[in-house]
């Protein structure tokens, strides 16, 4: 099984550190980055900002461990890390598991 990891970062640089250690350490196969702008509750207010999304594409065997190196770098107190199943294109998928050394 496949899955999208998907996470916010506070800017580039720290949406670049983690994707780069997801990356290098084959938890993830890709890690595609969107600036974002977002609105949210926090500590009983509104706020805004600028953030940037990371979508992590990974196999289902390491979401977990793909939540505990974001937790572990993540300058948030509550990272949104949020993970759904996905399918798809036969080879794509191949290609995630190799890159993840999941074959």
């Amino acid at each position: 099984m496949f899955a999208i990891v998907y996470t916010t970062t506070k800017d580039e640089e720290e949406a670049k550190r983690i994707a780069y250690r997801l990356i290098e350490q084959k938890l993830a196969a890709c890690v595609n980055m969107h600036p974002i702008a977002s609105v949210y509750m926090w500590e009983g207010k509104v706020d805004d900002g600028k953030e940037v999304a990371l979508s992590i594409k990974t196999t289902s065997s390491k979401v977990e461990s793909v939540t505990e190196c974001i937790r572990s770098i993540h300058s948030y107190d509550l990272p949104a890390i949020i993970s759904w199943k996905i399918g798809g294109e036969e080879e794509y998928l191949r290609w995630i598991a190799e890159s993840t050394n999941n074959r």
